[in-house]
């Protein structure tokens, strides 16, 4: 069932989009972040420009093909949210990307979790950009105020592997991180990537791979809990806290120090896609919200 906004709303909304056509490309500054978060590296475990980290299912081509073939869903999620749209609609653009993503990937799952959380970023910058909410406002809280009761609410994919480690493990994952504003985004991958954007503002890439670490180090990722259970997501979090704790890529000698922390997550065989996930979020919310330097 499609929620549209409220009876004298609709007017202005359109008004506004027509004020404000930076809305059409939201889709496309998504999807851009989603191959930035791919051509980042060291990131340990994961897929990349350079190798398939923890993967053998999947590289660097998958991704690539998974990105562009939800690209018109993200733009979809973000024209619905300029118009309104409850949750029930979003769910629907969402699982009809779920399909095109496996469509490209003959079946391989590169990219759910963005397609939720990165999806409902973009149907609140589609809110923001058509004037239905306070444009200071920023898109984690967005999310949160008009969809956040319908996220908790929603039905769970019982047999995912994200499913399965939160009701093993009591995680949160990535609903409760939604339904919250992103505090993981806002709390973490942006701060660290702003510091290291401050101290080295030509190497983009470096500045990535620290928010993908800082994120790695502190969130309850379920692809790791997945993967290695509770003792795998402690040795990810003790090895991403101790190259933070170095001095993360403002130290010398760093991009040895995340191959080899890359290469004992391969040889583990973690993977921490929820945090490669909320790299790319936090990619899209930097790009939006104008906060890069």
């Amino acid at each position: 069932m499609i929620t549209t906004a409220p009876r004298g709303m609709e007017r202005p909304i359109l008004r506004q989009r027509q004020m404000m056509p930076d809305a059409s490309v939201i889709g496309a500054v998504a999807a851009d972040c989603l191959v930035k978060e791919l051509e980042t590296w060291p990131k340990p475990g994961l897929v990349s420009h350079v190798d398939n980290g923890s993967h053998d299912d999947m590289d660097a081509g998958t991704f690539r093909r998974s990105a562009a073939a939800i690209k018109p869903y993200l733009q979809r999620l973000a024209d619905a949210g300029a118009l309104g749209c409850g949750m029930g609609r979003l769910r629907i653009i969402g699982l009809e990307a779920e399909r095109a993503m496996l469509a490209a990937t003959a079946g391989v799952n590169t990219h759910r979790g963005a397609i939720f959380g990165l999806g409902l970023l973009c149907a609140a910058a589609g809110a923001k950009a058509s004037g239905l909410v306070d444009d200071e406002l920023p898109l984690g809280d967005v999310v949160a105020r008009l969809w956040g009761d319908s996220i908790l609410d929603g039905p769970v994919l019982l047999h995912s592997h994200g499913s399965v480690a939160r009701r093993r493990f009591r995680a949160g994952g990535a609903r409760i991180e939604a339904a919250t504003g992103f505090p993981s985004v806002y709390g973490i991958g942006l701060p660290a990537l702003r510091t290291a954007r401050a101290v080295a503002p030509e190497n983009a890439e470096a500045a990535r791979v620290e928010a993908c670490f800082a994120l790695i180090a502190s969130v309850e990722d379920t692809n790791l809990l997945h993967r290695g259970g509770l003792d795998g997501l402690r040795f990810a979090h003790d090895a991403a806290r101790r190259f933070i704790a170095s001095g993360g890529v403002c130290a010398s000698g760093w991009h040895a120090r995340a191959q080899s922390i890359h290469d004992s997550f391969v040889v583990r065989r973690l993977s921490p896609g929820g945090s490669a996930d909320l790299l790319a979020m936090t990619l899209f919310v930097e790009a939006r919200e104008g906060l890069s330097p």
